[in-house]
């Protein structure tokens, strides 16, 4: 049997292994456009590779996808975080998992992970890697497919297409075996922010607050920056609405008090202290750099509690819970990730096939599939990569 993938990132990378470990008599041409396997997956994580995620229970895993989450449910049962951790621990990469449970090399070094699979391919000499070599033309034929890339010529019996989300390449191949692509856009970006005043506060991490866009929300970190905001928490809002064009943004800076329990704390901080500054009291509900910025912006910072007036009070209180920022643009943030993709319900959850062509399979960010960050878009390539090549081997 001969099965082509075209794409060798993590998807890619993943089936080629797969196909390698269970059925070694099986060729298979693992074909890169450039000069090296694993290019995107070096840079994920500040160049650390953050691989998967430490978080066990897998309907919450799941419920890290804006889109495609209920797709993945076969695909990430077959091959969860947990056997990802161990298929890179037996294959001598050491891992560690931090805090905000990201999973990381231990050495910090992407190159280990995508190394794993160079040693998984130089032991078998049906595994060959074509490099440097973009994939022209794929067609159908009554045998299998016949792939031309830079003058070379492949047949194969099974495809695996894992392309990745950028436009062209993998979905063109995909709308020649009738496949549908939905309209594309760059996810987990970082805002920027239009009230100059914020970048006053470039540098400045906040641990946990909620950040709301319309409907959507999501509570986590999120560091100012001297445009805007940015961090894993504007990565998850910025996701999921990755096809609005949202213009307000709004923080909650006690994420973890309704309104009528925070009004009632804070009140009572102020009451109870009059003497003490008001910058002060509001520094106790958030970081001291944002409560001075407020107070100055209010004409607060040097007044003491008890020169508080009622109505000054109802509106730092909204402030710290709904505090609003107006959005005017996104930029790249961290990870390189592309919302939208081929129509999920032309593919079989699980196998990965086409539902249109047999033995076409797809895997990866060419599908309508994206997380947010932390290790779930990399979860989701070596989950799908795995099960497409298992499938094709079947």
């Amino acid at each position: 049997m001969k099965i082509a993938i075209i794409g060798g990132g993590a998807a890619g990378m993943m089936a080629a292994a797969t196909i390698s470990e269970k059925q070694s008599d099986a060729e298979v041409f693992l074909i890169e456009r450039n000069p090296e396997l694993g290019k995107k997956v070096m840079l994920t994580g500040g160049g650390r590779c953050n691989l998967t995620t430490g978080i066990p229970d897998l309907s919450l895993v799941l419920n890290r996808y804006p889109r495609g989450g209920k797709f993945l449910n076969s695909a990430m049962r077959n091959f969860p975080p947990e056997d990802v951790r161990n298929f890179f621990e037996e294959h001598g990469v050491g891992l560690k998992v931090e805090e905000d449970m990201r999973v990381f090399p231990a050495s910090d070094e992407s190159r280990d992970v995508v190394d794993v699979f160079g040693r998984i391919f130089s032991k078998n000499n049906n595994v060959h890697v074509v490099l440097s070599r973009p994939v022209q033309e794929v067609s159908k034929q009554d045998s299998g497919f016949l792939l031309t890339c830079g003058g070379l010529k492949i047949e194969a019996d099974k495809l695996i297409i894992t392309t990745g989300g950028k436009e062209g390449g993998g979905h063109d191949f995909a709308k020649y075996f009738g496949h549908h692509v939905s309209p594309l856009a760059p996810s987990l970006n970082a805002l920027v922010i239009k009230e100059e005043w914020t970048h006053e506060l470039a540098g400045v991490s906040i641990e946990r607050a909620r950040l709301s866009v319309g409907k959507n929300s999501f509570v986590g970190p999120f560091v100012f920056t001297h445009k805007g905001v940015s961090g894993p928490a504007v990565f998850a809002i910025s996701s999921m609405t990755a096809f609005d064009n949202p213009t307000q943004l709004t923080i909650d800076f006690a994420p973890d008090m309704t309104f009528p329990e925070f009004e009632a704390a804070f009140k009572k901080e102020v009451v109870d202290n009059p003497k003490k500054l008001f910058r002060n009291t509001a520094s106790m509900f958030m970081p001291k750099s944002v409560a001075d910025v407020l107070c100055e912006r209010e004409y607060l910072e040097k007044k003491h509690n008890g020169e508080i007036s009622k109505g000054q009070m109802t509106k730092m209180i909204e402030l710290i819970k709904h505090f609003p920022l107006t959005i005017s643009g996104r930029v790249p943030g961290d990870e390189f990730v592309t919302a939208g993709g081929i129509y999920l319900d032309e593919i079989n959850p699980r196998t990965m096939e086409s539902k249109l062509c047999s033995g076409l399979y797809f895997a990866g960010e060419v599908l309508n599939i994206d997380g947010v960050t932390g290790g779930f878009n990399l979860q989701a390539a070596w989950a799908t990569g795995r099960l497409a090549g298992e499938s094709a081997c079947e």
